[in-house]
């Protein structure tokens, strides 16, 4: 079906790649449109996810690891972002 494996990479990071753009107009709506803070900020932790989920992709096309590191780094800070939020929404609740 494919002549070398190295087609077959190509196929599939264009395809991997159309999805992660169809996932990030959708997030980048929802940030814009996002009713409440916390839909918009769900919505920058899945634009974070893109961009881990894109170096991760760029990693297996390149074949550098680099850009595992980098992506590694993306999902700490989202991570912590997400439980700073979480934190200041629950003190914010508790207030009112």
């Amino acid at each position: 079906m494919f002549e070398s494996i190295d087609a077959f990479v190509t196929g599939a990071s264009v395809v991997m790649l159309v999805i992660l753009v169809i996932a990030l107009v959708g997030a980048a709506v929802r940030m814009i449109v996002g009713p409440g803070y916390a839909d918009r900020f769900v919505a920058l932790d899945m634009l974070t996810g893109i961009a881990v989920a894109a170096c991760a992709l760029t990693a297996a096309v390149t074949l550098r690891r680099e850009f595992l590191d980098v992506g590694l780094g993306v999902a700490l800070i989202a991570f912590l972002a997400t439980v700073a939020l979480a934190s200041f929404l629950e003190k914010k609740e508790r207030k009112s």
